[in-house]
């Protein structure tokens, strides 16, 4: 009998814990967002290869085991993945498991809120990019930024917090939008994180990225607001809060000041295989491990091999030719 591989910290090569696990349940969205999936784009995974929700649960099984402690549903839109809410509750179960949330562009979330809720997710990420419908239609490919805020409304009431705003910002991004969105989430009491576009794909590489700190810096002061004393911890974000001390506004600049030094994250693609760095090819089949009759202790094994080889950084600013997947393919 195989002995099992230990419990603990997942540590790579860089000496940096890993405890954070993003799970791609589709690859499939309802929108076309401009910097993130071309508006003709084919070339989704074929459903027979993704992972059923049993499987998707027993490898997050594996995760937690080994010292993964956050778990993030992602997509592609995850709310378009029937049965999304019984997998959130098999994963919230799972004994050391101290945090699971959900990523979604927020079209389905007013129909989904409450279930997600009740099935243990306590925190959303949702991408807003502009309140402005016209603009909304133009990045989005669909006239429908009513839903997002319904969606929004929904998860207000219940109950989630915190609530992240996603905003992609660009050069050509007007800045009024960004402070609209601003002003809504202090209304509302979210949290707007403005995010630089990575050049992942044909299409993320057509966009310039600005560097977000000083347009961070600039509405924070204009805002009243003061750089968190506590930082960003682990996460990519450096964030400015109100007086109390509660998160208002954040930045992640993955270009202009990169955050790979203390980058915590894999992610897993909806048919089960492992990325283990955005801006790097490296990966691990999973899935095929898995299909091809694996146990726990040898999936276990695959990941901390991939673990131990995880890439010290992206490349996306020197060498951004390199990644030809799309952001919906790897799992946000």
């Amino acid at each position: 009998m195989m002995d099992e591989p230990a419990a603990g910290p997942l540590t790579d090569g860089f000496g940096r814990r890993i405890d954070y696990l993003r799970v791609s349940v589709t690859d499939r969205c309802d929108l076309r967002c401009s910097y993130c999936l071309p508006k003709d784009f084919k070339g989704f995974e074929t459903p027979a290869n993704w992972l059923r929700l049993d499987e998707m649960a027993r490898l997050v099984g594996v995760f937690v085991g080994l010292g993964i402690r956050k778990v993030r549903l992602t997509g592609g839109e995850p709310l378009l993945r029937r049965g999304v809410a019984d997998l959130a509750r098999d994963i919230a179960a799972m004994p050391g498991l101290a945090d699971l949330s959900v990523s979604t562009n927020g079209t389905q979330l007013a129909r989904h809120a409450e279930a997600l809720r009740a099935a243990g997710v306590t925190r959303l990420n949702i991408s807003l990019d502009t309140l402005d419908a016209a603009a909304f239609s133009q990045i989005t490919g669909r006239d429908c930024l009513d839903s997002v805020l319904a969606g929004l409304a929904a998860a207000r009431q219940a109950g989630y917090s915190p609530i992240k705003l996603n905003s992609v910002v660009h050069a050509a991004t007007p800045e009024d939008d960004v402070r609209r969105l601003l002003d809504y989430a202090v209304e509302q009491g979210f949290v707007l994180r403005l995010i630089e576009p990575m050049p992942m794909g044909e299409c993320g590489r057509g966009f310039t990225h600005t560097d977000l700190n000083a347009l961070g810096t600039r509405l924070a002061a204009d805002a009243g607001l003061v750089p968190s004393l506590a930082g960003s911890g682990t996460g990519p974000a450096r964030y400015w809060t109100t007086g109390e001390g509660a998160p208002v506004l954040g930045v992640i600049t993955p270009m202009s000041r990169h955050f790979c030094a203390a980058c915590n994250r894999v992610r897993l693609g909806v048919d089960g295989t492992l990325y283990l760095c955005l801006g790097q090819e490296a990966q691990v089949p999973l899935g095929r491990l898995l299909r091809s009759g694996a146990s726990d202790a040898q999936l276990a094994r695959a990941i901390l091999a991939g673990i131990a080889a995880k890439p010290e950084r992206h490349e996306f600013v020197t060498r951004p030719e390199r990644i030809v997947r799309f952001m919906a393919q790897t799992g946000g």
